[in-house]
């Protein structure tokens, strides 16, 4: 049975010959299976990743309709990656450039594991003898599925016997043979972000130069989570037995290992490859599978295919019990709080080991736990570590709030902090890098290359680069100007080398040739385009600028108008409406989007049900959830300052509140009237919703600073209304409560229809084109290609694929962002609130409007001297002020 969208038959798909399912990013798959015998079974699926939005496919697994255990919602099916070209491209100053990753889709067959490692052998799933249903529900991307098989996996045989296996069938050790690869020109990854490096702080690396860039080495730090897999081809000149070898670099983890498990053909060929362990040292060095008797592993004659995979191998039960340890710590600080509050009264009696249920009970289990961790940690790295040290710390601490129970809410803030560096630690547990540059295959008897990373090599490299430092420009990206090209452009970026790279191997790939017009792209601090403007030295076009500088620049001319042009029109369809707002001037607009980000409403699932507590529709709602959070002594989480999205610049202008700008603008207010010649902060809606604001930390006393992250980590702020950007930053930050979070549109207010209008403002950032730009067109071009959906939606990926999850790219661009990989379901919710996304207009001295709506809250909230009303409308009176003073200046009429 199967219902959703996208799904069906297929005969012979792909050269797999019979019938596979097509199953979409929706709905769900129901297979019936006839189970001949109770017990144990692993389920493997030959699958095919098709093409979809680039990232890896989820699936939930139910049996009999029911979750089987917790891990089986996120089974993830990795797709396959490759090089775009077999060789490197170079621009044209002779560096390297990194090469572009492709899809190459393959059938593959997959047994369903966890996918955040935490488990390093295959589920396990009790199956009673009968019929059973099987269903897959689609969670993220689509994929083709062949066959279900269910089966009990074997264990590799142990080495010694695999050795004895190999005496058995007469396989002989070769003789004399020596295959290199270079480990950059892996045949197949797991994941984009595992494309070839550049290695340029080592001299042992191949091929290197000490002037130009050149890409020399696979993995490092991008290689990092489990499950993450690299295979390389060898072609094997005889069948036989051979070593393995690897010059590889691990100076990323100290205390514990990087571990890997091998693959050859397919199949591990012994249990001790399972993990295979890379310990800790500064440089590159040779590291033969097996040490000083090494490794046999059987190739046959020809292509053979070498896998690793990035695994937790003995640590994985360590980070399990971690992990469970912070879960029960983190519950018992919201038991604590409930009683005492955040801040608790070191003069108090609280008695909380009485009042909270079984809490010296589970401090004393968690106490017992870590210390045992911590040991078994120290034996495996084999010495002391600072990962070893904070599991001790929190121990040490937890066997002295059991001794001392009555210090338990005066130390509430070190266990805080601790239960904090515990959640860190468990996400950097898990990451286990490693960095190769070559794999070596060889017969026993060969001897092996050096690592040549001696002291001279070192010291000559150093001299070198330092010699040619004083000549290279670090600032200039790609490829430089060609002199036989007229048409060339200067564009800025300000944000990081990572994000320049991406952009220029994007033009110089498709803008150069489609258009031939050159692009000189500089990485520079954005502070300082207003005074390379005013010297007459500034970029034709400036990118990732906040909000407030195209107009700021307009009023100043030094702008361009970008509805001058005649498919002005065309393009600004891209976007909605609402992100040409703080763009658009006197009827012109000085920018196109790039990004745009709202609010959106996060919450725990796990607390409010503990509370019994609804998710909250509108402001009535929040309110009455707010006094049950006060009664438990949590908090709701709204903060004062919006961060802003680009980078920031000395002086730049405070965006005013977002939470009250959501409340003006859902209660039918604005902040500018007449055509923004005056401020309409003190209308009576200004007036209102202004005192409504300030009262929720007045009466309500909600926290004016936060880390968001951190407590809705623990627990303590179960709820917040934050930019939906920190999706990104809890899907990476917080892996101990996946699951047990969602977000959704923010609370609204009702209408006398009955509707809820949610209204929300938005940040973001845009593309500008200076006045002095000499050739307008070709400025127009760039910015028309940039801020197209191709364009945005390759850099979206592209910055996924570079720096994870956690780098998912905010576009303005509509289309652009239907095609970046969100789960179904949190897209769904993300496109409801975007159809209420509203933006905020940038007018002449509007720089006062944020900066004067926050002192007016301060005097009333911390100054707690001054009636709300008397706050805004003294200060409403400073904002039109300036917006006169700034008309006046720039000859508009008051």
């Amino acid at each position: 049975m199967a219902e959703g969208d996208g799904i069906e038959k297929l005969d012979n798909y792909e050269g797999m010959s019979g019938t596979s399912l097509k199953t979409g990013e929706q709905g769900r798959v129901d297979w019936k299976v006839n189970v001949p015998e109770a017990g144990f079974y692993n389920i493997s699926v030959q699958y095919y990743p098709i093409k979809g939005k680039s990232s890896s496919i989820e699936r939930s697994l139910l049996i009999d309709g029911v979750l089987p255990f917790e891990e089986a919602d996120y089974l993830q099916f990795d797709r396959i990656w490759d090089n775009e070209l077999d060789q490197v491209k170079r621009d044209n100053r002779g560096n390297d450039l990194r090469p572009q990753q492709f899809e190459r889709p393959e059938w593959r067959e997959l047994l369903l594991k966890d996918s955040n490692g935490y488990y390093a052998d295959p589920f396990r799933f009790y199956l009673t003898a009968g019929t059973h249903t099987l269903s897959f529900v689609s969670q993220r991307e689509p994929m083709v599925v062949r066959q279900l098989r269910l089966y009990q996996d074997k264990h590799p045989a142990l080495y010694e016997e695999t050795v004895k296996r190999y005496e058995q069938e007469g396989l002989k050790k070769t003789d004399g043979q020596l295959i290199t690869v270079q480990a950059e020109n892996a045949r197949a990854k797991s994941s984009p972000t595992l494309y070839p490096q550049t290695e340029r702080a080592s001299a042992a690396v191949k091929p290197y130069s000490p002037e130009l860039i050149r890409v020399n080495t696979i993995g490092g730090y991008n290689w990092r989570m489990p499950g993450q897999w690299i295979e390389w081809e060898i072609d094997a000149p005889e069948a036989g037995l051979y070593k393995i070898a690897l010059k590889a670099k691990q100076q990323f983890v100290r205390g514990i290992y990087s571990t890997r498990r091998l693959y050859v053909n397919g199949e591990v060929p012994f249990r001790e490859a399972e993990q295979i362990p890379f310990r800790y040292k500064s440089g590159y060095r040779i590291d033969v599978m097996g040490g000083d008797e090494p490794y046999l592993f059987e190739l046959k004659k020809g292509k053979n295919i070498i896998r690793l995979e990035d695994t937790l191998g003995e640590f994985a039960p360590l980070i399990r019990e971690v992990k469970d340890s912070l879960f029960n710590l983190n519950e018992m600080y919201r038991k604590i709080i409930m009683i005492t509050g955040a801040s608790p009264d070191k003069f108090r009696d609280y008695r909380v080991d009485e009042q909270v249920p079984n809490l010296l009970k589970t401090f004393k289990s968690e106490e017992e736990r870590l210390t045992a961790v911590s040991k078994e940690l120290k034996r495996l790295s084999g010495g002391s570590s600072d990962s070893e040290a904070l599991l001790k710390t929190m121990a040490l601490q937890l066997g002295e709030l059991i001794d001392n129970p009555d210090t338990i809410p005066r130390r509430l803030a070190a266990y805080k902090s601790n239960t904090g560096g515990l959640g860190t630690w468990l996400q950097k547990a898990l990451e286990m890098p490693l960095q190769i540059d070559e794999i070596y295959v060889a017969s026993p008897n060969k001897k092996l290359p050096s690592d040549g990373d001696g002291f001279f090599t070192r010291l000559s490299h150093e001299i070198t680069t330092f010699a040619y430092s004083f000549f290279i420009d670090y600032n200039q990206i790609g490829n430089a100007s060609d002199e036989k090209n007229p048409r060339s452009i200067t564009v800025w970026i300000g944000s990081g080398r990572d994000q320049a790279n991406t952009l220029k191997a994007m033009i110089d790939e498709t803008f150069t040739p489609e258009t031939g017009i050159n692009v000189n792209l500089k990485l520079v601090q954005m502070n300082t385009l207003l005074p390379a403007t005013l010297a007459g030295q500034g970029p034709d076009v400036a990118m990732q600028i906040s909000n407030d500088i195209p107009v700021n620049y307009a009023m100043r001319k030094a702008a361009a108008d970008l509805s001058q042009f005649p498919d002005y029109r065309e393009v600004a369809n891209w976007f909605r409406p609402s992100a040409l707002v703080p763009f658009t001037y006197q009827k012109g607009v000085y920018a196109l989007p790039e990004t745009q980000t709202f609010n959106m409403l996060f919450y725990r699932k796990d607390v409010l049900k503990e509370l019994g507590l609804d998710v909250p529709q509108t402001w009535d709602d929040m309110y009455k959830l707010l006094a049950v959070l006060n009664k438990n002594r949590m908090q709701l989480g709204m903060p004062i300052t919006t961060p802003a999205t680009s980078v920031p610049i000395p002086g730049q202008n405070i965006p005013p509140n977002s939470i009250f700008a959501t409340m003006l603008m859902q209660n039918g207010g604005q902040f500018y009237r007449n055509e923004g010649k005056e401020s309409d902060l003190d209308s009576r809606i200004g007036v209102e919703t202004f005192k409504t604001w300030t009262d929720l930390y007045s009466d309500y006393k909600l926290e004016r600073e936060f880390d968001f992250a951190n407590r809705f980590r623990t627990g303590e702020m179960p709820i917040g209304i934050v930019d939906y950007t920190t999706y990104n930053q809890l899907s990476v930050f917080a892996p101990e409560i996946r699951g047990m979070w969602g977000f959704v549109p923010i609370p609204g207010t009702k209408q006398p229809d009955g509707t809820i209008r949610r209204d929300t403002p938005s940040n973001g950032s845009g593309t500008l084109m200076l006045s002095g730009a000499k050739d307008k067109d070709a400025a127009w071009q760039f910015m028309k290609w940039w801020t197209g959906e191709d364009a945005q939606t390759k850099y979206g990926r592209e910055m996924e694929a570079l720096m994870g999850a956690s780098a998912r790219y905010p576009t303005a661009n509509v289309k652009a962002l239907d095609s970046l990989p969100w789960p179904v379901a949190d897209y769904d919710s993300l496109k409801e609130e975007f159809e209420w996304v509203r933006g905020i207009p940038e007018v002449p001295g509007g720089y006062f409007t944020g900066r004067h709506l926050q002192n007016a809250f301060l005097k009333v909230v911390v100054g707690a001297d001054t009636e709300a009303r008397e706050a805004i409308l003294d200060y409403a009176q400073y904002i039109q002020d300036e917006i006169r003073a700034k008309r006046k200046e720039f000859g508009l009429p008051e």
